[in-house]
């Protein structure tokens, strides 16, 4: 099958077809696997709505501020830079919008209440990262930077095909302006925007570098043998705030290799030495079996478990703002 996004030689990670996370366990997954899920699953039931405060953020944050929207969608300001990471403002994470999983909370900041967006960082094609009429409202009134890993862009120009885009692969740097920078780095995932372009486009983390600090966004990703992490800490240095996620993890025998679980995620911390860290990726929409309160509980215990201070690593509800 020829690749409908990317076209390329080969490389450690890419096949001449697919793209793939070299070492680690496989995120594919057969229609017997996703049948087994769905008929043997017992999903604990969300409640329809939650409650959200919604921030009104500044134009623009001399040192290092981070609004968590939801979900995997953060607003990061830094030394008067304005970034968004995999933006949602749409009702569902769904190539439709009238079926799919509905989100819970609303944006923890009204699209319109946005100060200035001068670049978005995309880490890879889901749909509840990559949301296509999102984007297509933040290049219509905030003309961003689109950063994206390879072959995203070919999604992405359909809806913004006059858009400015920086694409790269993982260890490329993006310039972002003020200074700043984004490297892309590896993750344990995987993409698909349907059944046939599975693994067609790449996926990532990013290592923001600013003028106030460093933060590493891990984008979504499987704990595999920890290495990537690791990796990561020695290449980047430690970062003053990790982004990881927390959420959407079970069933662990079909989840584990693509998304980590909370103690996971206090073990990535520990492996990029993250000076402190924000739990994404929960209590938006559901996408798996846990129940929506379970991701900070158990962060909560795996923090306790391994005599780290709580407020070192923090669920992020919607609405939050954290002042690095």
């Amino acid at each position: 099958m020829v690749n409908r996004y990317y076209r390329a030689p080969p490389s450690d990670h890419f096949d001449g077809e697919r793209f793939f996370n070299p070492g680690q366990p496989t995120t594919d997954r057969a229609l017997g696997q996703v049948a087994r899920w769905r008929l043997t699953s017992r999903p604990v039931r969300w409640p329809a709505s939650v409650p959200v405060r919604q921030a009104l953020p500044d134009a623009r944050v001399v040192g290092l501020r981070i609004t968590m929207v939801g979900h995997a969608s953060l607003l990061i300001q830094a030394g008067g830079l304005n970034l968004l990471t995999d933006p949602v403002w749409s009702e569902r994470a769904s190539p439709v919008s009238f079926a799919g999983p509905r989100r819970v909370t609303a944006p923890g900041i009204a699209f319109e209440a946005l100060p200035p967006i001068h670049a978005v960082l995309l880490s890879h094609s889901h749909y509840d990262h990559m949301d296509l009429p999102t984007l297509a409202r933040l290049e219509a009134a905030h003309r961003p930077l689109f950063v994206m890993p390879l072959g995203n862009d070919a999604i992405v120009r359909r809806v913004a095909p006059g858009a400015r885009f920086a694409v790269g692969d993982w260890g490329d740097r993006v310039a972002l302006g003020e200074g700043a920078s984004a490297t892309l780095t590896p993750a344990n995932h995987w993409s698909a925007r349907g059944t046939r372009d599975r693994r067609m486009a790449l996926w990532c983390g990013y290592a923001i570098r600013t003028a106030a600090g460093l933060v590493w966004f891990a984008g979504d990703t499987g704990y595999g043998d920890g290495a990537v992490f690791r990796r990561i800490g020695a290449a980047e240095g430690a970062p003053d705030v990790a982004l990881i996620p927390i959420g959407a993890y079970l069933p662990r025998w079909f989840m584990a290799p693509q998304h980590c679980d909370p103690a996971e995620a206090v073990r990535i911390m520990e492996d990029v030495g993250a000076a402190r860290a924000l739990g994404i990726h929960w209590g938006t929409f559901q996408l798996t079996d846990e129940a929506r309160d379970e991701p900070p509980a158990l962060l909560a215990a795996a923090l306790a478990e391994r005599g780290i201070a709580p407020g070192r690593f923090v669920a992020a509800d919607p609405g939050e703002v954290f002042d690095v």
